[in-house]
């Protein structure tokens, strides 16, 4: 990750619910490379940041998780469960409320 590295933490999990809503299911790497894809390599997600997330959001019992071979190796999907979903719903209005504020607080002019 880059310099913003504390603050890419924090949204994290915001981050790979909302990727698995709009992608139906994703491998770990997989998730990686959309985030460089989307971010145009500004934000680098590191797989050692990544797959506690992962883990963390299936605890909760937010991901779902299914696994196939893959030229010889065992590959893990995650997709959101239902409950998933809401939370997903839930992070990203708790996000953008966050920013709005934040662009208050910093006196940002709002990109919209």
């Amino acid at each position: 990750m880059s310099t913003n590295n504390e603050l890419f933490k924090g949204t994290l999990q915001t981050i790979v619910l909302k990727l698995l809503s709009e992608n139906d299911r994703m491998y770990g790497y997989e998730i990686t490379q959309k985030v460089k894809q989307i971010t145009k390599g500004e934000l680098m997600l590191k797989e050692g940041a990544l797959y506690p997330a992962l883990h963390k959001l299936e605890a909760e019992g937010f991901l779902e998780t299914t696994t196939e071979v893959v030229d010889n190796r065992l590959r893990k999907y995650y997709s959101l469960s239902r409950s998933g979903n809401k939370e997903m719903v839930n992070k990203l209005q708790e996000a953008k409320d966050f920013i709005a504020q934040l662009q208050l607080l910093l006196n940002l002019k709002p990109t919209t």
